[in-house]
């Protein structure tokens, strides 16, 4: 779909209608994001009486820029990336009504964060061989077990969990996915100090954990259908970060190669003009795929996009250091930060460096997203799984 001026018009008739309503400048920031979700201009695409108004995604930006200009407050979407990125297209797309009404709201103003409970210690890349138990109780469900790599679990209210229900069927079956209280006795949550000095990541216990059935989302087995539709819309949001030509980590190195000409020898220019174009062709592969995106659920390109990201960006933040030299090598923060956002752009080149290692791990490995796009993109073979049809319970661990 096609959006005409008479349809862009229409929608910044509503943007003029919330700013008359709520002047920013007058209004307490909580009020005025409320009002925007409730106008449906938190998100056009999603449906009406849920933040939008079942417009294309892409009019959304026509939206931000005139809040922008009339100096609207943000919900602050680096400190609330997972829950807009991965758990609201789950809670849209197999979440029941009520938890629609309940959940997206305080997501998408920031009155709640949220985290992601997937990975474990013996099931990273095999998420499907994840161990953590929930078991049936009269009107809700007992959960046990450990989550690794749960950035963000700091600062959350609720976490997006998949969890064990049927240990008697093979794996991608007996999978149920929940919401679960972050705040709940039986969660405990430890700093996992990364490269970087930080302690982003983090490792989580859960012990006796209750979870009233009625923040269960999909049915009971499914969850492993359910998991895969927040993976691919996780690697969406990494692969697709919205940046201008020339933006994001290229715009740093580029800024580096203007300010130091001492620096300029024909092998980095080389290197230089090499990235230039691949950002520039990542950059109009991911504005493509936005185009193609619906509210629905994202397919496999975005595995090849979050690719495409990971390489680039890790070449992008070594030549960085190339271009400043020892300069670039810098870094006076090693203490165990815990940082209240996830955030790489405009930080010190040694900390985009040793960052950026993890762009081909996080959200899926590059050895299992080459899998995905070599099989549900390019119709190859598929790999050889000698433990597809086996029960859970007997497989080695």
């Amino acid at each position: 779909m096609t959006a005409t001026s008479t349809d862009v018009d229409s929608l910044l008739g509503r943007v003029q209608q919330l700013l008359d309503e709520h002047p920013p400048a007058t209004t307490d920031r909580l009020e005025f994001l409320r009002a925007q979700y409730d106008a449906g201009l938190a998100w056009v695409h999603f449906p009406q009486g849920h933040g939008g108004l079942g417009l294309p995604r892409l009019q959304q930006l026509a939206v931000d820029e005139a809040l922008r200009q009339a100096g609207a407050p943000t919900n602050n979407p680096r400190s609330i990336g997972i829950g807009l990125g991965m758990a609201a297209p789950t809670i849209l797309a197999f979440g029941n009504e009520e938890q629609r009404t309940r959940w997206l709201r305080p997501l998408w103003t920031g009155e709640q964060v949220w985290c992601q409970l997937f990975s474990e210690p013996g099931a990273g890349s095999d998420l499907a061989a994840l161990g953590t138990r929930a078991v049936r109780e009269a009107d809700g469900w007992i959960v046990n077990g450990q989550k690794v790599w749960t950035s963000m679990a700091h600062e959350a209210d609720w976490g997006i969990l998949v969890t064990r229900t049927d240990p008697d069927v093979p794996k991608h079956r007996g999978m149920t996915y929940f919401g679960c209280n972050m705040h709940d006795p039986g969660v405990e949550v430890r700093p996992l100090r990364q490269a970087t000095g930080e302690a982003e990541f983090n490792e989580v216990f859960l012990t006796d954990v209750r979870i009233p059935d009625t923040d269960r989302i999909g049915e009971v087995g499914d969850g492993w259908r359910v998991a895969t539709g927040t993976l691919m819309n996780e690697r969406v949001a990494i692969g697709n970060a919205s940046a201008p030509r020339e933006g994001g980590m290229l715009g740093m190195v580029t800024q580096a190669w203007r300010d130091r000409p001492e620096a300029r020898t024909p092998g980095l220019h080389a290197d230089l003009m090499d990235l230039w174009v691949r950002a520039e062709g990542t950059r109009i592969t991911g504005e493509r795929l936005r185009q193609q995106m619906t509210a629905g659920q994202p397919g496999p390109e975005g595995s090849a996009a979050k690719l495409m990201f990971s390489d680039l960006n890790q070449a992008l933040s070594g030549l960085l250091l190339e271009v400043l030299g020892e300069d670039g090598l810098a870094y006076d923060d090693w203490t165990m930060r815990r940082p209240t956002e996830v955030n790489f752009s405009g930080a010190r080149s040694g900390y985009s460096y040793l960052r950026a290692k993890g762009n081909s791990i996080e959200g899926g490995t590059t050895e299992i997203l080459l899998n995905i796009v070599a099989e549900r993109v390019l119709g190859l073979p598929g790999e050889v799984r000698v433990d597809k049809d086996q029960p859970w319970k007997d497989l080695p661990r």
